[in-house]
């Protein structure tokens, strides 16, 4: 569970800064230039892959308009949309994946995707993706998760709305179907998600009960969800993307900008960094400031032979005399030496 997992060029796992994954989606808006200005963008922003979507109409569902077809819920983004005009409108020309994935190579990022059918499944094999992602949609499509795993590629699976023992049996069903390399996603199957149902406390016990590698697919607005997640010890973090929620497109009103992605990377790799190790006492850094802690000082001259008190006596910065807790113990002796005022006092003065 501990090792790396290879994914093209870059490797995940918890001795690594967690893998940010810019999800385009649909927000190419049909325009493959606006696609590739999006990879363009994801690398300014310093992550580590873009990921697509890989599925026609045809392969998500079937062209009616009765009620069962329809999205009526209110509070949908897509509210008034069949399904089908919905992925109509959605998806990526299976033809873009090649020209994407070149110009991900180019930029040094990872490029791989998510199939919603078996047929997408061998498109993919044909252009070699390192790494399949399992949507939340998709992870009780066992066919599907078998024709993935025979691949012996990485799975990264989101679990959305999934129950324990449905995920026992995605797990089980890609390891029985030779998939070495499991990571699952905790993600909230809502666009966008609110931090109250996030439930970032699943993703210890995901890693416990599952024995893999935990990472977070973020539907929220923001990075605050994202950056908690690092503290519980994800190694992936997945956003969409977009140029500008401003310009539209199918997931823009729940999609990072490039500044908040920016923002993002730069943020999330200085969680990853503080988490360090268990460390208790002075750090490296933290040697000059010992300087400033309290410790006892003369504060009156003293003759010798004379009796330390509370008069001539006080616990003050800086911290080159005796350690605080000594202070009753020296109460009533006598010193030495003759001692000046703003002396720190020592065992040695002390008779």
């Amino acid at each position: 569970m501990e090792r790396c997992i290879s994914v093209g060029q870059k490797c995940i796992g918890y001795d690594n800064p967690p893998f940010i994954i810019a999800e385009m989606s649909g927000n190419h808006n049909h325009s493959l230039e606006r696609a590739l200005s999006i990879v363009d963008a994801a690398a300014e922003a310093g992550v580590d892959a873009v990921k697509l979507q890989t599925y026609t109409p045809d392969t998500m569902t079937i062209d009616l308009k009765t009620d069962i077809f329809c999205i009526s819920d209110k509070e949908n983004l897509w509210k008034g949309k069949t399904l089908y005009q919905l992925y109509e409108e959605a998806y990526t020309p299976w033809e873009w994946h090649e020209p994407i994935f070149k110009k991900c190579e180019e930029l040094g990022l990872v490029a791989f995707s998510t199939p919603f059918d078996e047929t997408a499944v061998d498109f993919l094999e044909q252009i070699n993706v390192p790494a399949y992602k399992i949507a939340s949609f998709e992870n009780n499509h066992i066919p599907l998760i078998k024709k993935v795993a025979k691949t012996g590629k990485p799975m990264i699976i989101s679990t959305g709305m999934a129950s324990i023992a449905e995920m026992d049996e995605m797990v089980k069903t890609a390891r029985e179907g030779g998939c070495k390399d499991i990571i699952l996603l905790k993600c909230t199957s809502t666009y966008p998600a609110t931090p109250e149902e996030s439930n970032l406390k699943t993703i210890p016990h995901l890693k416990e009960l599952f024995k893999v590698q935990v990472g977070l697919s973020d539907h929220t607005m923001g990075i605050g969800v994202s950056i908690a997640s690092v503290a519980l010890g994800v190694t992936v973090i997945e956003k969409h993307f977009t140029l500008s929620r401003a310009e539209g497109g199918i997931d823009a009103a729940f999609s990072m900008e490039p500044t908040e992605m920016k923002l993002l990377v730069e943020e999330s790799l200085k969680a990853w960094h503080s988490l360090g190790t268990v460390f208790y006492g002075v750090s490296k850094n933290e040697k000059k400031s010992t300087i400033y802690k309290r410790s006892i000082y003369v504060v009156e001259d003293i003759q010798s032979g004379e009796s330390l008190s509370e008069k001539n006596l006080k616990i003050i910065r800086p911290g080159d005399g005796l350690e605080p807790k000594f202070y009753e113990t020296v109460i009533g002796k006598k010193v030495s030496c003759p001692l000046k005022k703003g002396t720190p006092l020592k065992w040695e003065f002390v008779g």
